[in-house]
């Protein structure tokens, strides 16, 4: 007989039956999941105006930030300088934001020298102060005259060095290493067009190349704000246009230029914002545009400066030597 088989409670199942095995619990199948569906690819439409909304967006952003005040890099209040009975300049006061270049125009004798000679510590002023970014120009010279490059007026320079050497040595002074300064002095060579008269001695130099490796080393620490006193005096035009490349570019960085000039049109192309100085006072300052009006920078100085004066009693210009 053959065996009988066992339901799963171990009983023997009925004969002619085969046990089943239990029925599982019913299991819920899971949900199909559905594939996301692919975005939709903007209209030529839409992508049109989502540019054009970026470039909105980003004109709003540049014309917050141009209009935000700028940190003040200079600050000059109620400066005033004598020379016994002779007043040079009489209780000025000027504030230059970052990243300006700002022109300070007027006629010979005006005190145009005598104000930036102060502003940069070469000049003790009678009365007031002299701020470079937070440090006094007089009470904390090393700290404000870190920040301060400068081509002063007849500057004295080292004239038995050669250009090279110059350089290398007020990169030196200003505590750069050797390596910093040999690439920095032939980046400035090259930017001013000084590179085929680095070894001459400097007093071989002309009075253009003069102001050229003037402002080279005024140039070779990096400083935060230049004083530049007729940088363009004696210049060539191709060295002037160098030169005035490079003071934008440093002026886009962040930098800030002041700079004299008797010619107008430059002063006019170059800065942004311009002081006219008469007899000692300022007589207008502000934005370009503020302080030209409707005419030209040079119509404005005429006037500012008293007019121009008739020629008489000359009359014997005309009748020429034999």
């Amino acid at each position: 007989m053959g065996e009988k088989a066992l339901s799963p409670s171990g009983k023997a199942a009925p004969s002619g039956r085969t046990s089943k095995p239990p029925a599982r619990p019913n299991a819920k199948k899971p949900a199909a999941t559905k594939k996301p569906a692919a975005p939709r690819k903007p209209s030529a439409k839409n992508a049109a105006a989502a540019r054009v909304a970026e470039r909105k967006a980003a004109a709003a952003a540049a014309a917050a930030a141009a209009a935000a005040p700028r940190e003040v890099v200079l600050d000059v209040h109620d400066l005033r300088k004598s020379y016994g009975q002779a007043v040079a300049v009489d209780s000025i006061s000027l504030r230059v934001r970052k990243g300006s270049i700002f022109g300070f125009v007027g006629p010979n004798g005006a005190g145009k020298t005598t104000t930036l000679s102060m502003v940069s510590g070469l000049l003790r002023p009678d009365h007031g102060t002299v701020l470079i970014g937070e440090a006094d120009i007089w009470k904390s010279p090393t700290a404000a005259k870190r920040k301060l490059g400068v081509l002063p007026d007849r500057l004295r320079l080292f004239d038995r060095l050669t250009g090279s050497q110059l350089l290398y040595y007020c990169a030196m002074l200003h505590g750069l290493d050797r390596s910093t300064a040999r690439s920095r002095t032939d980046d400035l060579a090259g930017a001013l067009g000084l590179d085929g008269s680095l070894d001459r001695p400097v007093r071989d130099y002309s009075v253009g190349m003069v102001k050229k490796i003037s402002l080279a080393a005024a140039l070779i620490h990096s400083p935060s704000l230049l004083v530049l006193d007729e940088p363009f005096e004696s210049v060539d035009p191709v060295s002037t246009a160098q030169a005035v490349d490079l003071l934008r570019r440093f002026a886009a960085a962040g930098g800030t230029v002041v700079l004299s000039s008797h010619n107008m049109d430059l002063v006019e192309r170059v800065c942004d914002t311009v002081a006219v100085i008469v007899e000692g006072r300022i007589l207008a300052s502000g934005s370009l545009d503020e302080v030209r009006g409707t005419g030209s920078l040079e119509q404005r100085f005429v006037e500012l400066a008293g007019g121009r004066v008739a020629v008489e009693g000359l009359e014997w210009l005309t009748t020429f030597s034999v």
